[in-house]
Parts: structure tokens; sequence; C-alpha cells
């Protein structure tokens, strides 16, 4: 009976130690409130198409990264700081745009938040690709995709109940809020570049 565990656990192990740095790096409850802010005033119908659409960019470019990430980024002569500093800068310019706007009208005939910026780089951003990149380096890539999945299905269900979280709110809260996710957004993506130039500055000091 031990012999079984202990062999059941040394085959789970890379599934364990691949699947916690993601759901750290992917941190869905951290996703929660931008994306409610994001998707307020947008009907639930078309929050679950966002939803599947943002679940299925981020699944896609997880796969990208699995197989070609690393070659990509020798190819183009990219760094991880690059990445973030690019991701950075287009959370930066979402959230500047989305509170000039007036944010509502312009949020409800766009869709395509699912893919940008929700799907990446939200779900999957600089952090979560370089984890997939080391897991994939460290425990191969059929754990790193299972991992992947299992995070992915984690999110979906996070999100698609995310509504419920609205209704204690109520539209004027709902309205304060994405304003106030917006500068969040902005804050984030500012955080992103900082980190960005940082890693750039202790590489070239290196």
């Amino acid at each position: 009976m031990n012999s079984f565990w202990t062999e059941y656990l040394r085959l789970m192990r890379p599934y364990i130690y691949t699947f916690i740095p993601l759901f750290v790096a992917i941190d869905t409850i951290g996703i929660v409130p931008v994306y409610a802010g994001l998707t307020s005033g947008i009907p639930e119908q078309q929050r679950r198409k966002i939803v599947m659409q943002s679940i299925v960019t981020a699944f896609i470019i997880s796969v990208i990264f699995l197989f070609i990430g690393k070659w990509v980024f020798k190819l183009l002569g990219i760094t991880v700081a690059d990445f973030q500093i690019a991701g950075g800068a287009l959370l930066f310019v979402l959230a500047v745009l989305d509170l000039v706007s007036g944010g509502k009208p312009q949020r409800e005939p766009d869709t395509e938040i699912g893919v940008v910026p929700i799907g990446t780089p939200l779900i999957i951003g600089p952090a979560v690709l370089t984890v997939i990149i080391m897991m994939v380096d460290l425990h191969g890539i059929v754990p790193t995709m299972a991992s992947v999945l299992i995070n992915l299905g984690i999110v979906a269900i996070v999100l698609l109940n995310a509504e419920r979280l609205l209704r204690f709110i109520g539209e004027s809260g709902t309205k304060g809020m994405a304003k106030v996710i917006g500068l969040l957004l902005a804050a984030i993506g500012v955080m992103m570049i900082r980190r960005g130039i940082i890693s750039i500055i202790l590489q070239a000091s290196s």
C-alpha cells in the first residue's frame, strides 16, 4: 500500500510542481475585480462570450509558448523584460482610453476585450509565459499543458460567476468601480513597465 502511494506521488509530483507556480502567476482572484470593471454594463450573455473568448485566447497563447516560446524569444532577441514593458504599455493605454472615453458606451459594443486585455496580458501575461517556459524545461510538456488547462478551467469558472459580485454593488457602484478599476489597470501597466526597466538595468549591470 505504501509503495502504491509512493509511486502515485512520484507520478503526480511534476503536475503539482507545475500547477502551483502557474496558479500563483495567473492570480485568478486578482483578475476578478479588473474583469468586473471592464465588463460592467455589458449583458450577461455577452460577458459569457467574453469569458470564453478570453479563455480561448489564453489557451492558444499558452500552447504557442509551450512549444516555441524560447525559440521565438531567441529568434527575435526578446527578453522577459521587453515583454513586461510591452504588456504594461498596452494595459496603460487601454486604461487611459477607457477613463477618458466615458467607459460604458465604448465598452458595450467592444467584444474584443476578451482577447485584449483579459485573455492577454491579464490571464496570460509575461509572468505566466515565463513560468510556462521554465516549467517545460523542468518538468516537461505534458505536466505543464495539464496544469495550464486546469488553471484556465479555474479562471473560467471564477469569471463566469463574477457577475454575482456586481449584484451587491448596484449600477452606480458599478460605474464608480469601473473608473477605479481603470486607474488600477493603469497602475498595473506602470508596474509592469517599471519591473521591465528594472530587469533591464539589473541585466546590464551584471
